[in-house]
């Protein structure tokens, strides 16, 4: 649940409070019964790191992909035997 900071537009109070998204603002002080009205507060989520992609993750080295030498893999099927021999 996130936490919400309010200030009383009469007394000055600061207070916080614990509240659904879905949960509707607060609107009077408890302590004078003055207006409330919300505070942006500087979040504590931060970024690390050179950006969004997995690949900035999964390789320490710095490059972006894996380099391979030699040539690429045989990805199609296998040959049967019994082609070969009739060949």
């Amino acid at each position: 649940m996130p936490i919400y900071e309010y200030e009383c537009t009469k007394c000055g109070r600061i207070k916080e409070v614990w509240q659904k998204i879905s949960d509707k603002p607060l609107k009077d002080c408890k302590y004078c019964s003055g207006r409330l009205h919300k505070l942006i507060s500087q979040s504590t989520f931060h970024l690390k790191g050179t950006g969004w992609y997995a690949t900035d993750y999964a390789n320490k080295s710095g490059s972006s992909s894996p380099k391979r030498k030699g040539k690429k893999p045989d990805t199609g099927p296998a040959p049967s035997k019994k082609s070969e021999q009739k060949e």
